[in-house]
Order: structure tokens, then C-alpha cells, then sequence
């Protein structure tokens, strides 16, 4: 992807979206474990097993994301704002995985993701290399590819864009687990929409390399609930439900983990809502 001159304004990805809706809807969990800036760097390795993002020094920032922990998601994202673009890493991963589980309105939660997309592109203009923008821009270009239908994104060019930044993510850090499952959807649901084939030559996925970065993500962050779960989706959409009873076994896992905070809690609830469905 070429990276827009650095004295330039980076142009949207995506087509350009009003100011998101507001309020934002609360936690809809009141036993979520509270975090402040002074309990935080005790459980910051946990927290962050899947990006290996460092700890923030104390101060605002710190309290940020001891709100976004707790499942404040909007407090979050306006103290990350209001630290400039060392808050973006915070601004945006509080809006994508609050768009992501928590919004009910469709039309906002793409709203949100266009956010993120056009904030990350905004610090990857200035810094190319940026692993955290390069990372919640793929995962909120995902997201949006989803909202609008796989085949749509496509279409349009995104699933590229999100296959070559997740691939530069593993690149600049090679143990971000998070990265290595989404970019095995991004190979798994590809082949799903237009067969192995196609998916193959067009856009350079196959199954047995899904499964591999599945394995690896997993591997690196072997707690992850999200990660359970995807690969369990993985296995359907590539193997069919012969592999249901692996999948439900995935899922089980993940529903069976004790949440450490807001975005756990998220994650192990959805596990659980797969299971009774």
C-alpha cells in the first residue's frame, strides 16, 4: 500500500462518515472487574497477551486504559484523544471493540470503524511502520468488510489492504498473536465466499496456510477466547461440519475462561451465546 506523503492530509479509505452517534450505550455487565492507573501495570502482560503492546507510563494515559479495561469505552477513547496521537493506540482500540460488541445501531458501528480506519491511516502517514495503527486500521477495515458483506469488500479492494497490513504486522512483530488469527480468517473467509480456486490465484489465501496462522495465534496467546473462537469458525468454513464437534470443543474452551476484563467478558459471553444457539 502506498503510504501518503507525510505533509499531506492522509485520504480516507473508506467513504467519509459524520461525527458518530452518541451516547455510546453502556457495559451491559456490571461485575466486570474495575482497573485504575495504579493496579493496572500488575496485570498489563495478561491484559495485552495478544498484542504485546508496552505499558504506558503513569499519568493520563495510564488512567485511559484502566477505563477501557473496566469497560468504559467512551471515557477511554476521549482521554487517548486528548493525549494526541500517543493516545491513538488507546482511541482505537477502545472504539473498535466497542463498535465491534457493544453498539446495537449498524450504521454506527460502521460509522466507528471508519473512524478507527481513517485515525490509524492519518498516524500511518506520518509513521509507516506503526505495528498498533497498522493493526486496529486492518482490524476496523476487517470489521467494515464484514458489516458490508465480504464479497462487497472484496469488490472493492479492502481485502487486500487488510491481508497486506496484517502480514506487515507478523513482519514488524512476530509474536503478535492477534494478528496471526486475523489474518487466518481474512484467508479462511476468503476461500468461504469464492472457493479455494479463485481465492488462491486472485488473492494469494489458501486453507492449510488459515490453519497455520490459526495454530501459531493460538500458540502465542493460548487463552484467547477470540482466538478459540475464530479458529472454531475457521475449521467450519474450510472443512465443513464434519469438524462440528471440534469447533464446539473450541468454543467450550473459550466459554469456559475466566474473563479478566471488559473485552473478556465480551469475548466469553459470545462463547457462550454460540453455544445455546
Amino acid at each position: 500500500m502506498t503510504t501518503p506523503p507525510a505533509n499531506t492530509r492522509a485520504q480516507s479509505l473508506l467513504t467519509p462518515a459524520g461525527p458518530s452517534a452518541r451516547p455510546w450505550a453502556p457495559l451491559p455487565y456490571s461485575d466486570v472487574a474495575r482497573f485504575d492507573a495504579g493496579n493496572l501495570h500488575l496485570h498489563w502482560t495478561r491484559l495485552h497477551a495478544g498484542q504485546g503492546l508496552p505499558p504506558p507510563p503513569p499519568g493520563p494515559l495510564a488512567e485511559g486504559w484502566a477505563l477501557y479495561h473496566s469497560g468504559e469505552f467512551e471515557r477511554a477513547v476521549a482521554l487517548g484523544l486528548a493525549q494526541g496521537v500517543e493516545g491513538h493506540a488507546l482511541a482505537n482500540q477502545a472504539t473498535a471493540i466497542y463498535a465491534n460488541y457493544v453498539e446495537p445501531r449498524e450504521g454506527t458501528r460502521l460509522a466507528l470503524f471508519r473512524e478507527v480506519a481513517d485515525r490509524a491511516a492519518a498516524q500511518l502517514a506520518q509513521e509507516p511502520d506503526n505495528c498498533h495503527a497498522l493493526y486496529w486500521q486492518s482490524y476496523a477495515l476487517g470489521n467494515y468488510s464484514q458489516g458490508i458483506s465480504v464479497a462487497r469488500a472484496l469488490a472493492q479492494g479492502l481485502g487486500s489492504k487488510v491481508k497486506h497490513m496484517l502480514e506487515r504486522v507478523i513482519e514488524l512483530q512476530p509474536d503478535h498473536a492477534d494478528a496471526h488469527i486475523q489474518l487466518g480468517v481474512f484467508h479462511a473467509e476468503v476461500i468461504d465466499k469464492v472457493g479455494p480456486l479463485v481465492a488462491r490465484m486472485t488473492y494469494g489465501v489458501r486453507a492449510d496456510a488459515a490453519m497455520r496462522l490459526f495454530e501459531r495465534g493460538l500458540e502465542l496467546h493460548p487463552g484467547s477466547a477470540l482466538g478459540l473462537m475464530e479458529y472454531a469458525r475457521g475449521l467450519l468454513m474450510l472443512q465443513g461440519d464434519n469438524l462440528l464437534p471440534e469447533a464446539t470443543r473450541l468454543y467450550e474452551q473459550a466459554a469456559a475462561i475466566q474473563p479478566i476484563d471488559a473485552r473478556e467478558r465480551l469475548e466469553v459471553e459470545l462463547a457462550r451465546a454460540g453455544l445455546e444457539d
